[in-house]
């Protein structure tokens, strides 16, 4: 008795956190942004501080200076994506980075 009480409670769960993620996914959104960098250092600073609250991937690519975000539109946007990531000292589509952090970053990240 106890065994099958585990299987059915099992089973609720799989089907709960299986029903969830494909609702989010239904309303998750896909977008790409240039932005600019240089090097390794550049892209984790970049997928930091793309991933805000809403953002369940971030993916920079340095060969290409693309950003690749899934989010969740309700709680955000590519806007304020990009807002963040000038904030961190990267000039992209959305957002210019201020020269006060942009003269911050290290030496090799500098782009300009």
């Amino acid at each position: 008795m106890k065994t099958l009480v585990k299987i059915i409670l099992i089973a609720i769960l799989a089907f709960v956190f299986t029903s969830n993620n494909s609702a989010f996914a239904a309303n998750s959104k896909t977008e790409t942004l240039k932005v600019t960098g240089n090097c390794d250092m550049c892209k984790a600073r970049i997928e930091k501080a793309a991933k805000i609250d809403g953002v369940t991937k971030a993916e920079w690519s340095k060969k290409d200076k693309t950003l690749t975000a899934t989010f969740d539109p309700s709680k955000t946007n590519i806007d304020a994506i990009g807002k963040k990531i000038a904030a961190a000292g990267h000039d992209n589509d959305k957002a210019k980075a201020t020269n006060v952090v942009y003269e911050k970053l290290p030496s090799c990240c500098q782009y300009r």
